[in-house]
């Protein structure tokens, strides 16, 4: 069911134009690493692009192999990797809280928007939450028993190791601190584990077959040790998935060293240089993403906070490891000075399968009102993915008017410059790789630039940009045509004469 629904979401929604800036730029670095045959260096307008790892835009390049450059097989990837969360929170779940808890969490996952609505768009928070999503799921599993599963183990430090080559360290961070706070809390609180499985007796239905290993409730045994062992096994599994990209591209440009684990890991942390938002930013963005979820708030704090022993009995460690790993992801993304919304996209997957925990030990899993709403939930999200989002799109692409912005870039001996940043998303539609950038502290290097070409092509990436140049053209430069085209203007400046 949980597949099927989560498909008709995705993948026939899939077709539309490519939103700047950063759909723009994760469609045209792979066309260009695959058009220049390189698999190391990622890059973007003719330059190395080094703020990223390779994973999400190998994954790309491959869709593109198969498919061709569009932006529906660019999005195919993100897609798939979306679904497979929801099916994973299934499958694995149904080890961790049961087979009932599973199914309304995979329910829960399919149904909010700002996670299937979000996660198909192409950026790599998509990827990423598949391989931190599996390595939680995994790593619990591994240390629920008297030893530790290896092949558990083992998944998940590969999981990691495939999330440190999506976006870098900060898989291991989302992952290490609730496995640790999870198996520290749940030894101290041992008796927990023992009102589970009496909770979870109560609850079977006649008949109900029992997951093999784990069932609504874990063990009541505390988890088992790692060791010294586990972790080192763990770390190099990790570094072998990883550290051959990142040797061979530090080898060929050093300066990615600094730049990406320094920069853009530990100052854009620190001292943010762009995306400066406050501390309760993902506050709304929670509470609207998880729709119609959130209108259970209330009653999933009662479930979760009460001392109650009819109700206390029905918790079980799973579902407190998942509101650990999903809580996590929330808190360190918002102590955090650079936050962007798809960030905490780590967090919907064990935030959806706690839910699905209160879901299925309560009777509002039997509401007429719980599965009609669902149901009509559904609808309003198909509707809006096939009509609302295509057509937003449209209005704000700078590819609206496909044909005249041809007219305008077709002749790649008249060069293109974009201001005050990328509208990578033409570049990709028109197949080209030699748009220049000049961001608004750069005005003055533009202007020498204008001045050294008889006739510029600009895109201008704000509104009010085109009238900031014109304010600074010399005369002799100006505008020859100008038009507006969705996201950004575009205009033809010549230059008259020479000074």
């Amino acid at each position: 069911m949980v597949l099927v629904l989560s498909a008709g979401l995705l993948y026939p929604c899939l077709s539309f134009y490519l939103f700047e800036p950063d759909e723009g730029r994760y469609a045209q670095i792979p066309r260009e690493m695959l058009t220049r045959g390189d698999w190391i260096v990622p890059w973007l307008q003719s330059e190395p692009y080094l703020d990223k790892p390779p994973l999400f835009y190998w994954l790309v390049m491959a869709s593109f192999t198969v498919f061709g450059f569009h932006d529906w097989s660019a999005r195919l990837v993100p897609a798939l990797a979306v679904q497979a969360c929801v099916l994973l929170t299934y499958v694995l779940g149904r080890r961790i809280v049961g087979e009932r808890s599973a199914f309304w969490g995979a329910l829960t996952l399919t149904l909010v928007p700002g996670f299937l609505g979000v996660g198909r768009l192409l950026v790599l928070d998509g990827v990423l939450t598949l391989w931190v999503t599996l390595a939680h799921y995994c790593a619990f599993i591994a240390a629920q028993g008297e030893r530790l599963r290896w092949r558990w183990w083992i998944a998940a430090a590969l999981c990691c190791g495939l999330g440190v080559l999506t976006k870098g360290p900060i898989a291991i961070i989302l992952l290490i601190p609730p496995i640790w706070v999870h198996r520290w809390f749940t030894r101290v609180n041992s008796s927990v584990g023992a009102q589970c499985v009496a909770g979870a007796e109560a609850l079977r239905s006649p008949g109900e077959p029992r997951v093999r290993g784990f069932d609504d409730s874990a063990p009541a045994t505390p988890p088992c040790a790692i060791g010294m062992l586990g972790w080192l096994a763990f770390a190099a599994i990790v570094l072998a998935v990883a550290l051959p990209w990142y040797i061979a591209v530090c080898c060929r440009l050093p300066q990615f060293a600094r730049y990406f684990l320094w920069e853009h890991n530990v100052v854009r942390f620190v001292q943010p240089f762009d995306h400066d938002r406050p501390v309760w930013f993902y506050v709304p963005l929670l509470v609207i993403g998880f729709l119609p979820a959130t209108l259970l708030l209330p009653a999933l704090v009662r479930f979760c906070l009460t001392n109650r022993a009819e109700t206390s009995g029905r918790r079980c460690p799973g579902m407190g490891f998942c509101l650990l790993a999903g809580g996590w992801c929330v808190l360190f993304f918002s102590m955090s000075g650079c936050k962007l919304p798809t960030y905490i996209l780590p967090a919907f997957p064990p935030f959806a399968l706690a839910l699905g925990c209160f879901l299925a030990r309560t009777p509002w899993r039997q509401s007429r009102w719980t599965w009609g709403l669902a149901g009509v939930w559904w609808c309003l999200m198909l509707a809006s993915n096939l009509f609302l989002v295509p057509w937003y799109a449209e209005i704000k692409s700078p590819m609206n008017e496909p044909e005249e912005m041809r007219s305008f870039c077709q002749d790649r001996a008249v060069p293109v410059i974009c201001f005050p940043r990328n509208v990578d998303s033409a570049a990709f539609y028109l197949g080209r790789s030699d748009f220049r950038t000049y961001r608004s502290k750069e005005l003055g290097q533009l202007l020498e630039e204008l001045d050294r070409n008889p006739r510029t092509v600009v895109l201008f990436g704000h509104r009010n940009s085109l009238k900031t140049l014109e304010n600074r053209l010399p005369p002799h430069l100006c505008f020859v045509e100008a038009n507006e085209m969705g996201l950004c203007d575009v205009a033809v400046i010549e230059r008259r004469h020479s000074r």
